[in-house]
């Protein structure tokens, strides 16, 4: 079960095991556009407000973006803060 207007786990297995060769540019571009949506809702909401299945999906999501991309962690809207100069000042 997903939080509302989050995407549910199996959305994104589903998502995941279609190999991109047999997708058509439509489905990319609605699976970006939605995984990027999904993204912003999912560092917007503190875990501790969500379902406990939304909650550990997005550790998982967070966990796999640090992994491919070396992130730091920290949300997207702390990460946007400290772009603008507004976050924590350590």
């Amino acid at each position: 079960m997903s939080d509302a207007g989050r995407k549910d786990f199996s959305t994104k297995a589903k998502e995941e095991m279609t190999p991109d060769s047999s997708k058509s540019t439509q489905q990319k571009m609605k699976e970006a556009f939605t995984d990027t949506g999904d993204k912003v809702a999912r560092g917007a909401q503190p875990d501790s407000d969500k379902s406990t299945g939304q909650s550990l999906t997005d550790k998982m999501g967070r966990s796999k973006d640090r992994e491919v991309h070396g992130s730091t962690g920290g949300s997207i809207i702390d990460k946007t803060k400290n772009a603008l100069g507004m976050g924590d000042k350590h």
